[in-house]
C-alpha cells in the first residue's frame, strides 16, 4: 500500500499500517495523524483517511486541525451540512484559524451564496499573512455575481504581488473585457511588461486586445513579440495565423499555422484554419487535405464539415457533398446547420423523402427559418404528399405569419386537395406579392393562370 515509501522515510505510515493489519491500537501523536491523512487525501484512499480521521479524532478529541481535516473530507463527499456544523464547532474553539473561514466561505459558494462567501472570506483575509490566495478567491466570488469593478481590484493585487499569476491575470483582462476597459488592459499588460519584458503570455494577450480594437500593425507586433519570448510558444503562431490571414495575408498566414504544428501534437483546428486559407487561394486539393485531416483527428469538428460540404456544393459536387454530410451526422447529429445542409443537398439530388427528413430534424432542433420549412413544404409536394404539405404549411404560418410564399404554397395544396375555391381566395390576395418560385411552379399551372 505503501510503495512509494519506506519504513525509514515514513515509520509512522508504517506503524499505522500494521495497526490496521492486527487490530491493535496504538498511539500517535496529532502531527503524525495528519501526515497519514494528508498522505492518503494525496493519494485518493479517502476510506483509510476516514478511518485515520477517526483514529485520531478518538485519541486527540479537539485537535483542530484533525477536524479541519475532517471537515475537508465531508465536503469532497458533499455533506455540506455537515461540515459547516463541524466548521462552526471549530471557530468556537479556534476563532482565529484562517481555514475555518475558508472552508465556510467554499461551502456557500458551492451553494451559490457569494455575498456570504464574500463575508467570510473577509474575516480570513483579516487573519492571514498571506492574502494573495484570499484576493484570488474574492476576485473569483465577485466575478460570479458578475461584478466586474470589485472582482478586477482584487485580480489586480494579486498579479501585483505576483507578476507571474497568469490565471489572475487572464480573469482580471476578463474583467477589463466585461467593462470595455481596453486602455486600462493595455496599461496593466504594458507595466507587466517592465517588469517582466520577455513575458510571452503579457505579449499575447495584448495582441489579443489590439486586435479587439483594430490595431492590426501592433497587434501582430505583439505576436512577434511574444514568439522573441518564446519560439515553441504555440498560441502565438495561430493568433498570429489568424490575424495574417484577417489582413489578407494568406500565405504568411499558412506558415504560421504550419510552423505551430511543429510543437504539439496534431491540432484539428489549425488544419481547419490551413484548409480555409488553401480555398481562399484556390488551392482546392490542398484544401479538401487540410479539411478531410482536420476531421480525421476530431470526427465533431463541425466547421471542418461544413467548409468541406460547403466546398463541394459550390463546385455542384452535390454527390460527394452527400456522402460528406451524412458521414458528418454520424458524429455530429445534433448539429443544425449539418441537417439544414443534408435537406439542401438531397432536394438538389431529388431525394425528397431524404430532404423531408433532414427539413423535420433541423426544425425539432431549434432552427425556424424560412427556408428550411419551405425546403420541407416543396419536398412533401413534389412528392404529392399534399395533406402533410398543407399541415407543414400551416405549421410554418405559425412562425412566418401572413408569409406570401407560404400561403401561396397553401393555396397549391387546396387546390390539389380539391379545394379550389378556397384555393384561388388565397391565391387573388397574394398574387401581387408573390414571385412564383420555378421549381415548384409546374405543379400549379392552372392556379397560376388566374
Amino acid at each position: 500500500m505503501f510503495d512509494n515509501l519506506s519504513e525509514d522515510t515514513n515509520p509512522s505510515l508504517s506503524k499505522f499500517e500494521k495497526m490496521l493489519k492486527t487490530n491493535q491500537v496504538l498511539f500517535f501523536d496529532a502531527l503524525e495523524f495528519e501526515n497519514i491523512i494528508h498522505h492518503y487525501i494525496d493519494f485518493a484512499q479517502f476510506n483509510l483517511a476516514k478511518k485515520a480521521i477517526k483514529m485520531g479524532m478518538d485519541q486527540h478529541p479537539q485537535n483542530v486541525e484533525l477536524m479541519l481535516l475532517k471537515s475537508e473530507i465531508l465536503l469532497f463527499d458533499g455533506e455540506h451540512k455537515e461540515a459547516e456544523d463541524l466548521l462552526v464547532e471549530i471557530e468556537r474553539i479556534s476563532p482565529e484559524h484562517e481555514e475555518v473561514f475558508l472552508q465556510r466561505a467554499n461551502i456557500f459558494s458551492k451553494k451559490k451564496n457569494h455575498p456570504k462567501a464574500i463575508k467570510l472570506l473577509e474575516k480570513a483575509l483579516e487573519l492571514t499573512d498571506e492574502p494573495i490566495e484570499i484576493w484570488n478567491l474574492m476576485g473569483m466570488e465577485y466575478l460570479f455575481l458578475e461584478d466586474y469593478i470589485r472582482a478586477k481590484q482584487y485580480f489586480y493585487q494579486c498579479i501585483q504581488e505576483n507578476s507571474f499569476d497568469y490565471q489572475s491575470l487572464y480573469n482580471l483582462l476578463y474583467c477589463y473585457e466585461q467593462l470595455g476597459e481596453n486602455t486600462e488592459a493595455i496599461n496593466t499588460l504594458n507595466n507587466l511588461l517592465e517588469i517582466n519584458p520577455y513575458s510571452e503570455v503579457a505579449w499575447h494577450q495584448l495582441g489579443k486586445i489590439y486586435i479587439r480594437i483594430n490595431k492590426f500593425e501592433e497587434a501582430l507586433s505583439a505576436f512577434e513579440f511574444a514568439i522573441i519570448s518564446d519560439d515553441c510558444f504555440t498560441g502565438a503562431y495561430i493568433e498570429k495565423g489568424k490575424l495574417l490571414e484577417k489582413m489578407g495575408r494568406i500565405n504568411e498566414a499558412i506558415e504560421n499555422y504550419v510552423f505551430s504544428l511543429n510543437f504539439n501534437d496534431p491540432n484539428a483546428f489549425v488544419n481547419h484554419r490551413i484548409g480555409l486559407c488553401h480555398l481562399k487561394l484556390g488551392n482546392d486539393k490542398l484544401a479538401v487535405k487540410y479539411l478531410e485531416e482536420s476531421i480525421k483527428l476530431e470526427p465533431n469538428h463541425e466547421n471542418s464539415w461544413l467548409a468541406l460540404i460547403d466546398f463541394l456544393i459550390d463546385t455542384n459536387d452535390y454527390f460527394k457533398a452527400k456522402y460528406y454530410v451524412n458521414k458528418s451526422l454520424q458524429s455530429n447529429s445534433d448539429s443544425r446547420e449539418l441537417w439544414k445542409k443534408s435537406a439542401l443537398i438531397h432536394f438538389h439530388l431529388n431525394f425528397y423523402m431524404e430532404t423531408s427528413v433532414a427539413c423535420e430534424t433541423t426544425i425539432n432542433l431549434g432552427d425556424h427559418n424560412a427556408d428550411i420549412w419551405t425546403l420541407w413544404v416543396d419536398s412533401l409536394m413534389l412528392t404529392d404528399d399534399w395533406q402533410r404539405a398543407l399541415e407543414i404549411g400551416q405549421k410554418a404560418l405559425q412562425f412566418h405569419h401572413k408569409n406570401p410564399s407560404f400561403l401561396f404554397r397553401m393555396a397549391g395544396c387546396k387546390y390539389r386537395l380539391g379545394n379550389k375555391s378556397e384555393a384561388f381566395h388565397i391565391f387573388d390576395k397574394i398574387k401581387n406579392n408573390i414571385k412564383i418560385p420555378r421549381n415548384i411552379k409546374h405543379l400549379f399551372t392552372e392556379l397560376i393562370k388566374i
